[in-house]
């Protein structure tokens, strides 16, 4: 089994209950309550259904609940594995074209209407919703918190990086999955709140209801006074040859079988996009045993953190700016890609086609929120907030303390009388910054003490090292007065490390002069080192350029930070400017010595859930005259299981390569549909408590 059994920050969970399970009648094992899906892939069994245009084989893409790709029949029905607990004894088969109606003619002998009733129903568990419920329970209000996971903290349960921010705001410096561990223990302490995991709102109705898939099994029916809406974003997918290949996964899925679920689900990856989620994707694949061969973007320059696409390169990972994917080839599963240069107008420059052997890819180019709900509420003028990603897409250190005030702003429409401190706002806003300037690295001299080596040249909003500090020797330039000025060493280190520690980039070194010609550096390290004292091992500049083979003197392992630090013995010249330590082999990222693809992007998949190609879809746009998303349906573009999710993102650029201006084009009417349920569960006909 494909199963991930050492993790330098990840703790493996000890006496998991193993059951057994069926897949075409072939006898696997699992552990009880992980998802459907991830009990498969552990297995290595990647294709879920087969599609009924051209026997298309099909598997995981999101792990979320939000698209249709990993559809099977268990026990019976057609359900979305990804969102389906693994119980024992299940029988899964592959869903192959359409599903059939299950046979039933026996009369309805058991009918239960279940009504639950609470002052705020707060859709989506991760980090905004959980804040927003503590905030409420404090104040006296009854909660009932939905969330379709096993377990609360939403993305926060895939971050085993240390969070930017500030410590007194939003946990700065603290992995995401000890974080979300911390904010479900906070909301254990007060009685006034009910929790339901693994169970999904599927509808919200004029009269002020919700309806509820519980555990799914059961439907109940939720009267709510207040309405938050914090389930989260969904993954973009991109239109390219062989992007319904199973093994072209959103990042977000990849890191959902990583790091929540322990399944080694690759073992070698590319990465579409170079933003946050990208380049952490690529980290966390390199903390897993998983070789990550390279990262595109068609962009000219990262988009996510400096400091984040620095170490990732420093690991052995190149980043391909102004480039683009071309295709993913394989025979029923992804095999190669390949990706090329880009023009000015971003068409690809064939000629400068590389293509490269991978299992994976990983698609990072962006989230759209996942709000129908909140668009709902309004038009039936429910008192209604949304929050997270649902609200605006950016890090989860903003989504925490912007769940707080939508919390606060919930009570105020429940008639509470409370103030919100608007410098919550401002805080806010900062979290949620984009990158700003990039400084100049200064010219750093080492001395017989120890000091910090700052590679934090970047703004951004983040300011943990200056908090720790004992003696206050870092401190921020203030020349924006917030936690986006970069942060400068200012003298007086007494060598204690801290700073490292917490260090979410890994952007500090502690370094100084041993003689005239060595110095000794000390390096953050969040991998199981593959080296001893006495060996010399790779390390390289800022941004990935090899310097030298340095001696290790001493490996120390801090349990709270859960990071190693690597003290080495260089030449005194490169002293300031070892930043890292290679952890992958040059070897690994090289590209086959010739190029192979096959580049018809007409050919690519707009709607995953119908097969529609780009092609099918221009023609019928231009035979047609179509100008309402809408009348697409006669092309069955939006009327799969994912509802037209996922493929209304990638229509205007569609309609713009048939020659219409999107302006002119009335937007399709949503689905807030998220998960199918059984006519069996509707009406409570097996439930007998």
């Amino acid at each position: 089994m494909s199963r991930i059994h050492q993790h330098p920050v990840l703790e493996i969970p000890e006496n998991r209950k193993k059951v057994r399970f069926f897949f075409k009648g072939k006898e696997f094992s699992g552990f009880e309550g992980e998802a459907v899906s991830s009990a498969l892939i552990a297995n290595d069994v990647h294709t879920f259904n087969i599609h009924s245009r051209s026997d298309t084989p099909q598997g995981l893409f999101c792990a979320n609940g939000q698209c249709s790709h990993c559809t099977l029949i268990i026990n019976g029905f057609p359900l979305k594995s990804c969102v389906t607990p693994l119980q024992e004894n299940m029988e899964i088969f592959p869903l192959i074209h359409l599903p059939e109606i299950p046979k039933d003619d026996q009369p309805l002998e058991n009918h239960r209407k279940i009504i639950e009733q609470c002052d705020v129903l707060v859709v989506g568990g991760g980090p905004s919703g959980l804040t927003a419920t503590i905030e409420l329970t404090k104040l006296g209000f009854s909660v009932i918190l939905i969330d379709d996971k096993t377990r609360l903290g939403g993305k926060l349960l895939l971050q085993t990086h240390k969070f930017f921010g500030s410590i007194e705001d939003c946990h700065a410096g603290t992995r995401g999955i000890d974080i979300g561990q911390k904010l479900e223990t906070d909301l254990q302490q007060y009685s006034n709140v009910r929790v339901f995991t693994n169970s999904s709102v599927v509808a919200i109705f004029k009269d002020q209801k919700a309806g509820i898939f519980l555990e799914n099994h059961r439907y109940i029916i939720v009267d709510f006074k207040g309405l938050i809406v914090s389930p989260g974003a969904r993954e973009k997918s991109l239109v390219f040859p062989g992007n319904n290949l199973p093994g072209v996964y959103g990042a977000g899925a990849f890191q959902t079988l990583v790091n929540r679920d322990l399944i080694h689900s690759s073992d070698r990856v590319f990465i579409i996009g170079s933003g946050n989620v990208g380049l952490i994707a690529a980290y966390h694949a390199l903390q897993a045993g998983i070789q990550a061969v390279g990262i595109c973007d068609i962009l000219d320059n990262v988009s996510g953190y400096k400091v984040h696409a620095d170490k990732i390169q420093r690991m052995g990972v190149p980043i391909y700016l102004n480039h683009t994917i071309l295709s993913a080839e394989g025979d029923g599963k992804v095999e190669k890609i390949t990706i090329a240069q880009v023009d000015k107008q971003y068409q690809p420059i064939l000629d400068t086609a590389k293509t490269f052997e991978v299992d994976t890819l990983l698609i990072a180019v962006g989230l759209t929120p996942v709000d129908e709900f909140y668009d709902m509420a309004v038009d039936f003028r429910f008192k209604a907030v949304k929050a997270g990603d649902a609200f605006e897409i950016a890090e989860a250190s903003s989504a925490m303390f912007g769940g707080r005030i939508a919390g606060l702003e919930m009570a105020k429409l429940l008639g509470k009388e409370i103030q919100i401190d608007p410098e919550w706002s401002e805080k806010v806003e900062i979290l949620k910054s984009k990158p700003g300037k990039i400084y100049a690295p200064l010219n750093i001299q080492l001395n017989d003490s120890f000091q910090p080596v700052i590679y934090c040249d970047e703004e951004i909003p983040c300011n943990p090292c200056i908090s720790v500090c004992p003696v206050n020797a870092i401190q921020l330039e203030e020349k924006l007065g917030t936690i986006m000025d970069i942060p400068r060493y200012l003298g007086d280190c007494t060598g204690c490390g801290l700073c490292l520690l917490i260090c979410p980039g890994l952007a500090i070194t502690l370094a100084r002069k041993l003689d005239d010609s060595s110095a000794e550096v000390i390096l953050p390290h969040e991998y199981l080192p593959d080296f001893k004292v006495g060996d010399r091992i790779p390390v390289t500049d800022q941004t990935g350029q090899y310097l030298e083979d340095a001696e290790v003197l001493k490996i120390r392992f801090n349990k709270k930070h859960k990071t190693h630090l690597i003290y080495i013995k260089s030449s005194l010249k490169n002293g300031p400017k070892i930043s890292g330590i290679r952890v992958q082999s040059p070897k690994v990222t090289e590209s086959v010595s010739e190029p192979s693809f096959n580049y018809i992007p007409e050919n690519g998949i707009v709607c995953h859930c119908e097969m529609i190609t780009v092609q099918e879809l221009i023609d019928y746009i231009k035979e047609h005259n179509i100008r309402d998303v809408n009348q697409l349906k006669q092309a069955r573009v939006g009327m799969g299981a994912c509802g037209g999710k996922n493929c209304s993102v990638l229509l205007p650029r569609v309609f713009q390569m048939a020659g219409v201006n999107w302006k002119e084009v009335t937007t399709g009417t949503k689905r807030p549909l998220s998960v199918e349920v059984p006519m069996y569960a509707l009406i409570n006909e097996e439930t007998s408590d």
